[in-house]
């Protein structure tokens, strides 16, 4: 099967994006034939007033993906502002979309909702999931990993190559189905979604001090004030870190003396970072490795092999609304 699937480059992921999405990307490029890649103009939707130095940033990215599994020799992974057919496909789309098509759309209606977007509303923020249908049919994609959040973008994306089909007569487009991933249930260190925005992360490449330091101040048992205290593991945050990055025999120790009152907050936290650092140095040392100029010749190689794809596909396009 070919996926398609890109993330914004907007600085460093966190161990949310590792369970939430990277895991599965890791997963999906053994057995399929992946295109990921830098949604860069995706960026600009609502960041568009900020100096985010996409360059810098894309190959970031890239790097951080590499160093986490995704293997440029499996896994075709390019930048999408790099195939300038994506703007033109994006251009033709944008002209037979009706307007109440993307208004109607949960996550845009949601998303104006809130104060810190409402002075967003450009036409990029509007036609984001045109763009998104652009990168997903121009190479054929045939399955999308996304949350349940993003089902009415895809379901979106069909209804617009129908149309398409429809106004034009021929099926040049694959209808993209969704392939439901489990969104990351991995809380921030205040409990709630880990996330950028509410300052709760740890990074991939935070490093050994940094972990510490974040995760001696994360939410714990609220009902326990001295050692001595009978804790209840299900309802702290770093009992929740023990389950994913913590083997099962510090798990089983960890759970028994936390309910018997045997071993205190701070004891439970530096197992915790000592584990997850361990799990994230060989990420670190991997992306530490990588020059800018490797991710530059594998850029080049893939965008390559994307833009001959997106030229061919459109040639098809313009053969059609032309004609």
């Amino acid at each position: 099967m070919r996926i398609v699937s890109g993330m914004r480059p907007t600085g460093s992921l966190h161990l949310g994006h590792y369970f939430g999405v990277i895991k599965n990307l890791v997963k999906l490029q053994e057995d399929n034939e992946c295109f990921f890649f830098v949604a860069d103009w995706h960026a600009l939707s609502t960041k568009y007033e900020n100096k985010l130095h996409l360059e810098d940033l894309s190959i970031d990215l890239v790097k951080t993906w590499i160093a986490c599994g995704i293997d440029p020799e499996k896994s075709t992974i390019f930048v999408q502002s790099d195939i300038k057919e994506h703007a033109e496909l994006y251009l033709v789309l944008n002209m037979i979309t009706p307007v109440n098509w993307l208004e109607r759309n949960p996550s845009y209606k949601d998303m104006l909702a809130q104060p810190e977007f409402k002075d967003k509303n450009m036409a990029g923020f509007l036609t984001y999931p045109v763009l998104m249908t652009t990168d997903i049919i121009m190479y054929d994609g045939e399955l999308v990993p996304i949350g349940e959040d993003q089902k009415p973008h895809l379901e979106l994306a069909r209804e617009i190559v129908r149309r398409f089909h429809h106004l034009f007569g021929s099926e040049i487009f694959t209808e993209p189905k969704e392939m439901l991933t489990e969104t990351s249930k991995l809380s921030g260190l205040d409990g709630r979604k880990m996330s950028k925005s509410y300052n709760n992360s740890i990074y991939l490449d935070d490093d050994t001090e940094t972990i510490w330091q974040k995760l001696r101040g994360a939410k714990t048992d609220t009902n326990r004030i001295k050692k001595t205290d009978k804790g209840s593991p299900e309802v702290c945050t770093v009992w929740e870190y023990h389950k994913i990055f913590s083997d099962k025999e510090t798990q089983e120790k960890i759970y028994a003396e936390c309910k018997a009152g045997e071993i205190g907050c701070v004891a439970c936290k530096k197992e915790c970072a000592k584990n997850i650092d361990k799990f994230l140095a060989p990420i670190r040392e991997k992306k530490a490795s990588l020059s800018d100029e490797y991710i530059l010749e594998i850029l080049e190689k893939s965008k390559q092999k994307a833009g001959k794809i997106a030229s061919e596909k459109m040639k098809k396009v313009n053969k059609l609304i032309k004609g």
